[in-house]
């Protein structure tokens, strides 16, 4: 790994001086160094600067999910043997994390090493800005730049509607880059493959919100399948199966993802933080600093609610989201869980205490 052209040869999948640096005592054992392009049951597929090979995964923690390899992982591979085994990899920059379906509390990492997490949305049907908002939480957790696409743009009747649908995005989405696009006439591909040059992009969203047909576009060719959407109802099929690495013609490399029907919150309080960066900053103003924003006098949060600042939608999608996370936090963390108890106990007493003081008025 120490030559040039093998240098040059993992550049184009993110290879830099940092991930040399960090390689270095692999490289003096004698491993490969490579990065992770598709995950499958135990088997992962790795570019290296010898090509793609087939490597076991048996090495790195199986029962442990947030340790497993994954797609975007760059590894210290065996340069020889049958089958070969990936040894280790290297720490990540950043990790896309979501909560799994399961009863347990697991977390399930989607994608490693990302710089931007592409949030695609279609805009045929109805926009759902709280799937958005738990999207854009999961993304600033993760340490990546949040992009949200608007997919399918040629498919909006006009252009007065098109601009108030961005407009309601722009409001979910502050601070976040909405881009408006087309793969059927071309329309916002450039600015998004300038995006996507950047360093290495995972693409997120529902089935049917025209991810692959997005790749396919960014590649300048078919190299994801792409089904059409059902007719009854509007929804996608599921087209991609697995996580997929591709290298970019104009730079960079996208990261596919399979359409994703549940996307639990993982310890995401930062980024629900900074999704609801306006409600945080109010939060700052109210009287009472453990003010949970709901009936409590001198309440900036429903001050401007009452006073149409703030949409009665959008604190009620950073309550829900708040919740969530605190008891997935509490599923995990015993501290947390006993501060929930507290809390629950606080507040009961309170309901308590209110009910009997409106009895009192009442006799």
């Amino acid at each position: 790994m120490t030559s040039t052209s093998a240098f040059l040869a993992l550049a184009r999948y993110g290879w830099d001086d940092a991930w040399a640096d960090e390689f270095a005592r692999y490289d003096d054992e004698g491993l490969l160094a490579g990065r992770v392009i598709r995950v499958d049951r135990g088997q992962c597929d790795v570019v290296t600067a010898d090509g793609t090979l087939r490597a076991d995964t048996a090495f790195v923690t199986p029962n442990d999910p947030m340790r497993v390899v994954c797609t975007g992982d760059w590894v210290a591979v065996e340069p020889a043997g049958n089958p070969r085994y990936v040894r280790t990899y290297l720490p990540r920059r950043t990790a896309f994390v979501r909560s799994t379906s399961s009863k347990r509390a697991e977390g399930q990492i989607l994608a490693a090493n990302v710089d931007h997490a592409i949030v695609a949305v279609p805009l045929t049907g109805d926009l759902d800005l709280g799937r958005i908002e738990r999207f854009l939480a999961l993304a600033w957790e993760s340490g990546a730049q949040p992009v949200v696409v608007l997919t399918k743009a040629d498919l909006v009747p006009d252009a007065v509607t098109l601009s108030y649908l961005v407009k309601d995005v722009e409001t979910t989405a502050p601070g976040v880059p909405v881009l408006t696009v087309s793969a059927a006439t071309g329309e916002g591909i450039d600015v998004l493959a300038a995006v996507a040059a950047g360093g290495t992009s995972v693409l997120l969203g529902q089935s049917g919100a025209g991810k692959s047909t997005l790749a396919n576009a960014l590649i300048g060719e078919d190299a994801m399948e792409v089904q059409a959407t059902r007719d009854v109802d509007g929804k996608g099929r599921h087209t991609t199966t697995t996580r997929n690495l591709l290298a970019l013609p104009g730079g960079g490399v996208l990261i596919d993802t399979p359409g994703l029907r549940g996307v639990g919150l993982w310890d995401a309080q930062t980024g629900v933080g900074q999704v609801f960066a306006e409600i945080e900053e109010l939060a700052g103003q109210c009287r009472f600093q453990d003010c949970a924003h709901v009936a409590e006098p001198g309440c900036a949060v429903l001050a401007a609610v009452d006073s149409g600042d703030l949409s009665e939608r959008r604190l009620d999608s950073y309550r829900k989201l708040m919740r969530e996370n605190q008891w997935i936090v509490a599923k995990t963390d015993a501290r947390a869980r006993a501060e929930l108890r507290r809390d629950w106990k606080r507040k009961g007493a309170e309901g308590k205490a209110a009910m009997e003081a409106k009895r009192g008025r009442w006799a």
